[in-house]
């Protein structure tokens, strides 16, 4: 089994109203983990790339709040490439594949949901270390 067969695709609850529309997460109910970090990432130049890491043991859920954005994930033999362009869908990127964010639209803003605080031990920002590093997983 691939860890590729971990990344799941969340479609949360979306309430509309002639307003506007209103979405929401709830650690541990609509994704598998609690929430112990939130970050964002925006105003990415046209052209550039985010990630380029993986984790060894922090999961994530991915949203783009506006804009898109392609995520893609390996596992080193493996990948797959998830399109994200709406607010109320996140995809899963459990630990131990190597992610990258690209194809960023203007204006695209990228909210993310962690399992674990920052560590910095817990990346691996080189990829022959994660090349190395999945074969321990095997």
């Amino acid at each position: 089994m691939s860890l590729l067969d971990q990344v799941k695709v969340f479609e949360f609850p979306k309430i509309s109203d002639p307003r506007g529309n209103l979405s929401f997460v709830e650690g541990a109910r609509h994704i598998p983990f609690s929430i112990k970090r939130v970050y964002y990432i925006y105003d990415v130049p046209g052209g550039e790339t985010r990630g380029g890491h993986a984790h060894k043991t922090c999961s994530s859920v991915l949203i783009a709040l506006s804009g898109s954005l392609d995520v893609r994930l390996t596992d080193g033999e493996n990948e797959v490439t998830i399109t994200l362009n709406r607010a109320n869908k996140g995809v899963l990127t459990p630990p131990g594949l190597w992610r990258t964010m690209h194809n960023f639209t203007t204006g695209t803003v990228v909210l993310a949901l962690a399992s674990h605080l920052y560590e910095e031990e817990d990346y691996i920002r080189d990829y022959d270390e994660f090349l190395e590093y999945v074969k321990t997983l095997k």
